[in-house]
């Protein structure tokens, strides 16, 4: 079976098509985000620690780490904040230094800029997850020889220099031209986690049968784990959380290993939680009783968020002192 380990200081997580759904918090990212991005310019990485304290708590196993901050007041100061590939290496060191001091799970450094991954890449303790590779050939030349001399694992991103396709089987074949140069590098197949992009399914009524296909075809075929950005199924819908929360247990149905998402919304987790045990990936259901206690004390009036913190602090706080599975 493949298996993907990425690693912390002191965790092992293992995307596996036998292994739980791994939840890939997404809420360290400036991109959007403009509050985010005034504080991150001010040097106030108060969010930032809130945001993985968080995350962490309410079930996600990896956090993804974006850089892609603009600096618009340094910019009007100096016009090197106009560049990413001046502005996003420092600022990639900075959050994971400071993410890794307050939760120990593996992170996803993701960028655009080669530099900054390197410098993610320099930063993290363990072995990270690679955010990302895409079939367009300066990207293959500039991040693989990152990915071989790391030793890393990488999420490929199923778009080429044409674009990102409509038609899976187009987005199929660039994923298995990612799979194939990465094994010219040395890199195997169980350490390419494709993302096959997923599209709105407002745009297209086909999306959501369209990936659960593509899924199965890269695992039967290619052999690789997927992810995706969760979200995508229901951009522009309203009451996208329902959408989001009948798209994964689908998805996971039909092979797919991990998501990039946001693991503060119940109904999304909630509904995780249940895939896991209905697939067998939670031995006698131990961990859906654990996210039951979370739900009533929901029901009792706690946030989501406030319960799942108080069930990890419940649980024995952030930190182990060996090795463990996350």
């Amino acid at each position: 079976m493949t298996r993907t380990v990425l690693e912390s200081k002191t965790k092992t997580v293992i995307i596996g098509f036998d292994e739980p759904f791994t939840v890939i918090g997404e809420r360290i990212n400036p991109t959007g985000r403009k509050k985010l991005a005034a504080e991150l310019e001010m040097g106030n990485f108060e969010t930032v620690l809130k945001d993985a304290l968080e995350q962490v708590a309410c079930g996600a196993t990896v956090l993804d780490i974006n850089s892609g901050a603009v600096f618009t007041n340094m910019m009007a100061q100096d016009p090197r904040y106009a560049d990413n590939n001046f502005v996003e290496p420092p600022l990639m060191k900075a959050l994971i230094e400071m993410v890794q001091g307050v939760v120990d799970v593996p992170l996803c450094i993701d960028s655009s800029v080669p530099g900054a991954l390197e410098a993610g890449l320099m930063a993290c303790e363990g072995r990270p997850l690679l955010n990302s590779v895409t079939g367009e050939e300066e990207r293959l030349e500039l991040v693989l020889p990152l990915v071989k001399k790391y030793n890393v694992p990488v999420v490929a991103i199923s778009n080429d220099d044409t674009g990102i396709s409509q038609d899976p089987d187009v987005r199929f074949a660039v994923a298995k031209k990612i799979v194939e140069r990465a094994a010219d590098f040395g890199i195997p197949a169980h350490d390419i986690v494709v993302d096959p992009l997923v599209m709105p399914i407002g745009a297209m009524s086909t999306a959501g049968q369209q990936v659960f296909a593509l899924v199965r075809r890269l695992r039967e075929e290619l052999g690789v784990n997927t992810t995706c950005g969760a979200s995508n199924i229901s951009f522009g819908l309203p009451q996208r959380h329902g959408v989001n929360a009948a798209f994964l247990p689908m998805a996971i149905s039909a092979g797919m290993t991990s998501a990039i998402m946001n693991p503060v919304r119940q109904v999304e987790m909630e509904a995780i939680r249940a895939a896991n045990m209905l697939m067998n990936h939670d031995p006698n259901g131990g961990e859906w009783i654990k996210f039951s206690k979370i739900l009533e004390a929901v029901e009792g009036g706690l946030s989501f968020a406030e319960a799942s913190a108080a069930a990890t602090s419940a649980a024995g706080g952030r930190r182990g002192g060996r090795r463990g599975r996350a």
